[in-house]
């Protein structure tokens, strides 16, 4: 309880981290905010199905409250008016070309429907609470600076991992040779605040079809007690229909 875990992939789709954790935390009786900006309800519910998870039984029982960051953009983009006591939580796209310039553009909005969605009303069976975000890096390419996506993060992380003692998951994608140096900022200042990195990158070799990438795990023992040296471990993977299979460098069964 009370940890930040960073998914970073490079040359790579990190999904697979999104579409595990999503099923683990429902498994496990906690409450989930999912803020999915890169696919619809469908597309997470199918994968869901195949671990075992119903994501609309989850939705309906009020465990899983999930944002659908495609549709709400097209709403607001696209002329459909918004209930003004239901405003949007992506509302800062109908005031950007108006109002916002650069940095004056926050997402406060986002940040109260996550709040709202993970604080416990009246009696609550559910464990812990947990925000998980599919992935941060949209924000950018919507127009959200750099500094309100950071302030994002970092007040999720105040009420979600402080306050309420719950965990929160972030997906962000970048890339070693990447000319987007916003994106690149967000990825290195996360990497300073997590507690967990879990760092998908792809073969320097290229493909191979009996091992997918490399999982580099980062244990931040440095964030909680100075002086103490990070843990990093590092393995290859194969993603199958239903699970992804680890194993040590050099050992996979091409090699054996």
């Amino acid at each position: 309880q009370g940890k930040f875990t960073l998914l970073r992939d490079t040359r790579t789709d990190g999904s697979f981290l999104v579409h595990h954790f999503l099923s683990f935390y429902l498994r496990a009786g906690c409450k989930v905010c999912f803020v999915a900006l890169l696919q619809s309800f469908s597309h997470y519910s199918i994968v869901a199905q195949k671990l075992g998870v119903n994501l609309a039984a989850a939705k309906e029982q009020g465990q899983l409250v999930f944002l659908e960051g495609l549709k709400s953009c097209l709403d607001l983009l696209f002329g459909k008016e918004e209930q003004p006591e239901e405003p949007s939580p992506l509302q800062f796209l109908s005031s950007w070309s108006v109002s916002c310039s650069g940095s004056t553009c926050d997402l406060r909005a986002l940040f109260d429907f996550v709040r709202l969605s993970l604080t416990p009303r009246g009696p609550d069976s559910w464990k812990g609470p947990v925000l998980l975000v599919d992935d941060l890096s949209v924000l950018l390419s919507l127009g959200a600076a750099p500094v309100a996506v950071l302030d994002f993060i970092h007040y999720c992380r105040v009420s979600v991992c402080c306050q309420l003692q719950g965990n929160v998951v972030v997906l962000v994608h970048s890339s070693e040779d990447s000319e987007d140096e916003e994106n690149e900022l967000v990825v290195n200042s996360l990497c300073h605040h997590s507690d967990l990195i879990l760092w998908a990158e792809g073969l320097a070799t290229g493909f191979c079809k009996d091992v997918h990438g490399q999982m580099k795990i980062i244990r931040r023992l440095s964030l909680r007690q100075a002086g103490e040296q990070d843990l990093v471990q590092i393995y290859q993977y194969k993603i199958q229909d239903r699970n992804v299979t680890f194993f040590a460098r050099g050992l996979s069964a091409a090699v054996l």
